[in-house]
Formats: C-alpha cells, structure tokens, sequence
C-alpha cells in the first residue's frame, strides 16, 4: 500500500459514515475525519506499513472528534456559568472608519488597547511582542491618526497657538 491517493478515495466515504454514526454531528465529523487524513498523509510513511491504516485513521477521528466534544461541553458549561453580556457595543463613529487604514501592526494594537482595554504588557503578549514595541507602536498610530484626523497640518513651533 503505497499510494496515499488511492488509499484515501477507498476509505475516506467508509470513514466520514462511521463517524457520523458516532457523532450525530456531520460538521464536528467533516472536521475530525480531515484532521485523521491530514495526520495519516503527514506521516504516510510509518502509517502505510501498519497492519491496518485505516483502523489506526478511525482511531485517530473517534479521539479528535470526542476531545472536540469534550472541549466544546466545557465552553458550554463555563458560559453557562457567566454568561456574555446580551449586547457588545460596537466602535462606531468616524474614528473608527480611520483606524482601518492604519496599518495591521497599529490597528490590532490600537484596538486592542481602546476596545479591549489591555494593558500595554497584556498587548505585547497577545501580539508576541515586547511592551516596549507596543509602546512605540500605540506612538505611531497616535501620530498617524493625528494626520489623518487633522483638517490641516499642525505646526508645533509656530507662536500662534
């Protein structure tokens, strides 16, 4: 058996049924079928010379498919603990309409840090940077902003502010 190709056209309608069977759930299926095949392609050279690929591949969808199940019962117990507020604002406003030609590095920390309300050091994890380039990067979209919001160019040394 040494063609993935072939091995996986005479498996996979066999495999998504089964797991349907089990699952009740033909998205949560569709998704831990994918990821069986993805894994039995990503090492097809080990999972070809086993006694029996495709039971190894059911193997592998039953436990994806289950620990999906088992993760999405916890988020539903957590929520139903606490559950989110009914309604979350959105930005509105003009400002906000600016903010989205800023570039991808200063728009995600920008919101981040006016909608989110994180924390300079809290940004830099979720972006994967330092506090100090969140720092220079909330500057830069200040600056930036500044311009784009301006009617007019502000000259700082002029003695007529």
């Amino acid at each position: 058996m040494g063609d993935f190709e072939t091995w996986y056209l005479a498996n996979h309608a066999r495999l998504v049924a089964t797991v349907l069977l089990v699952t009740g759930n033909l998205d949560l299926t569709r998704d831990a079928v994918d990821e069986a095949f993805t894994r039995a392609f990503a090492q097809w050279n080990r999972v070809r010379q086993m006694v029996s690929p495709a039971g190894w591949t059911y193997r592998v969808a039953l436990n994806t498919a289950r620990r999906r199940e088992r993760r999405a019962a916890l988020e539903r117990r957590l929520l139903a603990r606490r559950p989110p507020p009914a309604i979350v604002p959105a930005p509105a406003g003009e400002a906000w309409d600016v903010v989205r030609v800023l570039p991808e590095r200063q728009r995600t920390a920008v919101v981040l840090r006016y909608v989110a309300d994180l924390t300079q050091s809290e940004i830099a994890e979720v972006m994967g940077v330092t506090r100090s380039t969140v720092s220079s990067t909330l500057a830069d979209a200040h600056a930036r902003l500044a311009e784009l919001i301006s009617p007019e160019p502000i000259d700082m040394e002029s003695n007529d502010v």
